[in-house]
């Protein structure tokens, strides 16, 4: 049996790929960093909290990206269905 990191998170948004606009945070303000629920199997292309541009290919749907973004490209997001998870 796998070692599993469970999370839980009190809010959620719909999050709309952009290459110019960045997730806003949910509670007003700048998003310091979130995570990803994917809800549909695709690549998903992100600016990291820490200021990265990288692109995870072939996510599975139902995926939990456990890696703190503050974008999400549309330039290189196959990926459906993603909310933004605090």
């Amino acid at each position: 049996m796998g070692i599993y990191n469970y999370r839980q998170f009190g809010r959620a948004a719909v999050v709309t790929p952009s290459n110019t606009d960045k997730i806003p945070s949910v509670s007003g303000g700048s998003n310091g960093g979130n995570c990803l629920y994917i809800g549909g199997t695709g690549n998903v292309a992100v600016q990291t909290e820490g200021g990265d541009l990288v692109t995870f290919y072939g996510v599975p749907a139902g995926t939990i990206l456990q890696v703190k973004v503050i974008q999400v490209l549309s330039t290189g997001t196959t990926a459906t269905n993603i909310l933004a998870l605090w």
